[in-house]
């Protein structure tokens, strides 16, 4: 198999433009409005990727699929649908983090992303382990590069960066799900860093981990921090949806899978 990325495809179904319309999303709320200017004028959307459970049984990678089916994955890495791209940036100008929970508002509808939302909208539920950077919990004594050597085709390879290109097979379709779908980022999906490679540990090992913490934690990042693109298009697209957020004469992208 070759390093490709999970993959989909992006059909624009509608282009309206977004002039005229910023008062509506954000019901005249100016500062808000200059955030979002200078937010869109900065930031771009992740490109949503899709796994398809049924392409990796073709591909005989049912280890692969059963460990992802074990971590309660499937719906999430299977998402697609319709995406709204002004709309997600509007999400996230006005996203917040309250306690547990996700806020933001979006043409006046109020949506509080509760443990409920999540289980309705992904499937996946608050449990696992929590793994953030400089902590990764149950794997405190966590070696980077000794695991890394150990999910090498080569094991006695001289390792100067942890990249992609090397993994055996199920690593490397892990790692690939991994950087492009469960925190994906604009670039460098190839390099693998310490967090990756312990997502890739729990799963091998099928420790349950808290997707949804880390969800929550790699969209706190993007709002945060100025070089993290916007993340899980299709996600944000689906709150939308689940909160019932006029979308009619929306602009509108088709993921699918290819």
């Amino acid at each position: 198999m070759e390093s490709t990325p999970p993959t989909s495809k992006r059909i624009k179904t509608r282009a309206v433009r977004s002039g005229g319309r910023l008062e509506g999303w954000f019901l005249g709320d100016n500062e808000l409005i200059e955030r979002y200017r200078f937010e869109t004028s900065t930031k771009v959307i992740n490109n949503p990727k899709v796994v398809s459970f049924d392409w990796l049984k073709s591909q005989k990678l049912d280890n692969v699929r059963k460990l992802l089916k074990d971590q309660l994955l499937r719906r999430f890495l299977e998402m697609k649908g319709n995406i709204y791209p002004y709309l997600i940036r509007v999400f996230y100008t006005n996203l917040k983090f309250e306690g547990n929970n996700l806020v933001s508002h979006v043409k006046g509808v109020d949506m509080e992303i509760t443990h409920d939302v999540w289980v309705a909208v992904t499937g996946l539920k608050y449990a696992g382990f929590r793994i953030n950077k400089g902590k990764l919990g149950v794997v405190e004594d966590f070696n980077k590069v000794q695991y890394y050597k150990s999910c090498l085709k080569n094991q006695q390879a001289q390792v100067r960066t942890c990249s992609v290109e090397g993994l055996k097979l199920d690593e490397r379709v892990l790692a690939l799900i991994v950087t492009w779908i469960l925190t994906p980022r604009g670039s460098g999906h190839s390099v693998l860093t310490e967090e990756d490679l312990v997502y890739i540990y729990c799963i091998m090992k099928k420790i349950k981990i808290n997707w949804i913490h880390i969800t929550k934690e790699h969209m706190q990042k993007s709002v945060r921090l100025s070089d993290y693109h916007y993340p899980y298009a299709v996600l944000i697209s689906k709150f939308l949806l689940y909160f019932e957020v006029n979308l009619e004469d929306e602009t509108s992208e088709l993921v699918k899978s290819t």
